[in-house]
């Protein structure tokens, strides 16, 4: 075998494949360096995440939207152009204004995307846009380099789609607000670029609750001078009696010499308190 074709030299490439899915940036994902599995769901359940999407999300929504045209070098605000009611009032009959960008800003800051499905007459005029959820969504490209959407729909989260299974959208029939990426076509995961980060702060989350659960004492061991025949049984019985929030403070009474050793950390050792300033809200 010749050195060229050992490496692949003077071999015809084969054709690249332009998938813009989001699904491929999924090794980002897993467990993070803290052992703790992130994702997008897992993230928003830790309270300095959910606070964050919640006060962009509601701000973003807050924010006074109009529709414009520009007259004579300068412009003025348009109230009777049909997509006026549309942005400002109600993008759709089961959502205002304030809902529909406050949840197309939360899919922004979760996934890194945010879409939705603009519905249109028989004029190609826009009647209404609906979110589409963007973990669901992936990007294509055709052979002939125009883009369109695949649409995973499996529940009932939207009307106007009526089957189930791959839904093929088109590329004007999707709105489609792509965060910070590399290509200007999909966005990265917030979540998942701050995959370690967040997986801290779900450990150290994690560490309070249990240390709380435990009444608030680091772990420690039992020392017995001679050799017990039923460790196990001397191990739970202690925990059954002074173990959890409703056991704390109680007084142990140790018999035959036996004594508690502390071998935990305690918080404040941990600086626990001063991690907890660092990644909550």
């Amino acid at each position: 075998m010749g050195i060229k074709s050992l490496f692949g030299f003077g071999q015809v490439r084969d054709k690249p494949v332009r998938n813009y899915s989001n699904g491929e940036y999924t090794f980002n994902f897993g467990r993070s360096t803290s052992g703790k599995s992130v994702n997008e769901m897992t993230a928003m359940q830790t309270t300095a995440d959910y606070a964050c999407v919640r006060i962009l999300s509601e701000a973003v929504a807050s924010l006074p939207i109009h529709v414009y045209r520009y007259k004579d070098g300068g412009k003025e605000m348009v109230c009777d152009h049909p997509l006026y009611t549309l942005l400002h009032d109600e993008p759709n009959p089961e959502m205002t204004s304030f809902v529909f960008r406050e949840t197309l800003m939360s899919h922004l800051l979760i996934w890194g995307n945010a879409y939705a499905q603009i519905i249109r007459n028989g004029k190609g005029e826009v009647l209404s846009l609906y979110p589409l959820l963007p973990n669901k969504m992936s990007v294509e490209r055709d052979s002939n380099g125009v883009l369109y959407y695949v649409y995973s729909r499996y529940t009932d989260e939207n009307p106007n789609m009526k089957k189930m299974g791959d839904i093929i959208l088109r590329q004007e029939d999707v709105l489609h607000i792509p965060g910070l990426g590399f290509d200007g076509l999909i966005g990265y995961s917030p979540i998942a670029m701050a995959r370690n980060a967040v997986g801290m702060t779900m450990a150290c989350e994690e560490y309070g609750a249990s240390f709380f659960a435990n009444g608030a004492n680091p772990g420690g061991v039992l020392e017995h001078p001679g050799v017990l025949k039923d460790p196990a049984k001397v191990r739970d019985s202690w925990n059954a009696v002074y173990r959890g929030t409703t056991n704390a403070h109680k007084i142990a009474v140790l018999e035959e010499g036996m004594k508690y050793q502390q071998i935990g950390i305690p918080p404040e050792e941990a600086q626990f308190l001063e991690t907890r300033n660092g990644v909550s809200i």
